[in-house]
C-alpha cells in the first residue's frame, strides 16, 4: 500500500548515515567520526529496478545523549522500526562483533521483517571471512560492503528490493478493506462516549474524570454490514502538564494510534477553543499523512445559538495546512450525526486508496503547468517533465524535473490543489516528492508548447505501470 521503508539500525558510529548516502547518490545525512550526530529519522525516496522504497536512517542505538536526548532518539528509532518492511542491520567489520551490536541484535529478534545484516567497511575480499563473524547474531545473510570503496552496492541494493513486501501497483484494491478509526483529541472531549454510541455497548469506561482511558483499545464494530476498528485512544495533554509516566506513554500510544490508522478522528469540544494540544496533535496527523475529520463534538450544547459557518471558519483560520479536510458537528452522547461522520470517513479511506494512471496525472499537470508556469528561478523557468503515482494510502507522488530546487512550495502546493480539484483527492493529503530527471530518460516537458510533444507524455505514459 504505502512506499515501503527500509529502516538502517544500529549501534553509534558504525556508518548508518554513509551508508544512506552512498545508497542514496547524495549527501543527506551528517556523517562525522564521533556518535550522536544522527538524531532524528532521516527520509528518502529511492527507486531500483522499477521499485521504490524509502530509506530511513536512525540514531545509534544504546547511545547516551550528551544533550539529554536519549529518550527522544529512542522513541525516534522505535518509531522507524515499527513502520519498516525491510531493516538494514548495520555492523563495522573492522570493529568486529561488539556486546552493543549483540544488544541491537536481541532488540531485533522479534522483528517481523526482514532483516538484512550490513558489514560496512569490509574494504575488499580478504576482510569477508572477518565479517562472517557477525552471523553470531543471528539474522541470517551477511552482506559485506564498503560505501568508501564502493563495494556491492548493486548487490546490497538488489537484495533490498528481494525483501520488500510484493508490490501492487497499478492494481485495483480487492474487496473492501476493514477501515481502522483513530479517536483522538485532548482529554475530556467525549472519545469513549462516542466509541460506546457506535458499538452500541459499555466497551469502554465512560467517566466525566479526566483521563480515565490510560491506553489505546481498540473496539471492532459494524455500520450497514461493514466492519470498522475505532481506535479509543487517551486524552492528551500540553508537555508541561505531563508529570505521571502514565501521561508520557499516553501521548505516545496516541501517535502510535495515529501512525496504525486509515483515517483520524481529531475531537474538538464545541464550547472549548482550540488548545495547543490541538494543534500537536493535527501536526502530527499532518507529517504522517492521514486522512483527517474534524470532529466538532457536544455541538447540542451551542446549536441554537451559534451558527456552524462560524466553528468552520475558526478551524480554517486556526488549521490552514488542512483546510481540504471536511468538519464533522456530531453530539456523541446521543449519536447525532455520528452514522454521517462513519460513512464520511469511509469516503475519505477510498480516496486515500485510488489510484491515478501516469497518462491521466500527467495530462493534469500539463493543464496545471499551461495554466501557471512555474515561477523563474534564478533568471531561469524550471521545467516539469512528466509525475507518476507510486504508491497510495497515502497517494504519493513523484514529479521529475531539471531543477527540484528550483521549484518553490507555493507552486507544489498550486500543483496539489489541482490534482484535488480534478481528480478524487479533494479531501485527502497528498505526499509529493521531486526528483531530477535522469540523462537517459527523453521524455518531453510537462506543458510543452508543441501540442505533439506535451501528448506525447500524457498518452505514451499511459500504458506504463504505476508503482
Amino acid at each position: 500500500m504505502a512506499v515501503p521503508k527500509v529502516v538502517i539500525v544500529g549501534r553509534p558510529n558504525v556508518g548508518k548515515s554513509s551508508l544512506l548516502n552512498w545508497l542514496a547518490g547524495l549527501r543527506l545525512a551528517i556523517v562525522e567520526d564521533r556518535p550522536g550526530v544522527t538524531r532524528d529519522r532521516v527520509e528518502y525516496l529511492m527507486s531500483h529496478e522499477d521499485r521504490y522504497f524509502e530509506l530511513v536512517d536512525t540514531g545509534g542505538i544504546g547511545i547516551k545523549d550528551e544533550d539529554n536526548l536519549t529518550k527522544h532518539i529512542e522513541e525516534q528509532i522505535q518509531t522507524a522500526i515499527d513502520a519498516a518492511s525491510v531493516i538494514l542491520l548495520v555492523v563495522d567489520t573492522r570493529a568486529g562483533l561488539t556486546p552493543l551490536d549483540e544488544e541491537v541484535g536481541r532488540r531485533l529478534r522479534n522483528v517481523d521483517v526482514p532483516v538484512l545484516c550490513v558489514a560496512n567497511k569490509t574494504d575488499d575480499e580478504k576482510m569477508d571471512v572477518q565479517a562472517s563473524d557477525f552471523y553470531r547474531l543471528g539474522r541470517g545473510k551477511i552482506v559485506p560492503v564498503s560505501t568508501k570503496q564502493n563495494r556491492h552496492r548493486t548487490v546490497l541494493l538488489n537484495l533490498i528490493v528481494e525483501r520488500l513486501p510484493a508490490d501492487s501497483a497499478g492494481e485495483a484494491p480487492s474487496g473492501d478493506p476493514e477501515m481502522k478509526v483513530a479517536i483522538v483529541g485532548r482529554r475530556n472531549v467525549g472519545k469513549s462516549t462516542f466509541v460506546n454510541t457506535l458499538a452500541q455497548a459499555e466497551r469502554m469506561i465512560v467517566s466525566e474524570i479526566p483521563g480515565t482511558t490510560r491506553d489505546s483499545v481498540d473496539v471492532r464494530f459494524e455500520l450497514d454490514g461493514k466492519g470498522f476498528v475505532a481506535i479509543d485512544t487517551p486524552g492528551v495533554r500540553r508537555a508541561k502538564s505531563r508529570g505521571a509516566s502514565i501521561d508520557f506513554y499516553g501521548t505516545h500510544r496516541a501517535q502510535r494510534s495515529i501512525r496504525r490508522a486509515d483515517v483520524v478522528l481529531l475531537f474538538l469540544d464545541a464550547t472549548q477553543r482550540i488548545s495547543k494540544v490541538d494543534k500537536q496533535l493535527c501536526e502530527y496527523i499532518g507529517e504522517e499523512y492521514k486522512p483527517l475529520i474534524f470532529v466538532v463534538n457536544k455541538w447540542d450544547l451551542l446549536a441554537k445559538s451559534m451558527p456552524t459557518e462560524k466553528w468552520v471558519r475558526y478551524l480554517n483560520d486556526t488549521f490552514r495546512a488542512q483546510r481540504y479536510a471536511p468538519i464533522a458537528f456530531i453530539t456523541g452522547q446521543t449519536g447525532k450525526n455520528v452514522k454521517a461522520l462513519l460513512n464520511h470517513a469511509q469516503m475519505l479511506f477510498k480516496q486515500s486508496r485510488q489510484r491515478l494512471s501516469t497518462g491521466q496525472l500527467n495530462r493534469l499537470l500539463r493543464d496545471a503547468v499551461q495554466r501557471t508556469p512555474p515561477p523563474l528561478f534564478q533568471n531561469r523557468r524550471p521545467k516539469i517533465y512528466y509525475g507518476t503515482q507510486v504508491s497510495v494510502q497515502p497517494p504519493t507522488l513523484v514529479l521529475f524535473c531539471n531543477e527540484p530546487q528550483a521549484i518553490s512550495r507555493p507552486y507544489q502546493r498550486y500543483l496539489l490543489s489541482a490534482v484535488r480539484e480534478q481528480m478524487n483527492f479533494e479531501e485527502v493529503p497528498i505526499k509529493l516528492y521531486l526528483r531530477r530527471r535522469q540523462p537517459s530518460d527523453s521524455r518531453d516537458e510537462v506543458g510543452a508548447d508543441a501540442d505533439g510533444a506535451a501528448k506525447a507524455v500524457g498518452e505514451g505514459a499511459e500504458g506504463e505501470t504505476v508503482r
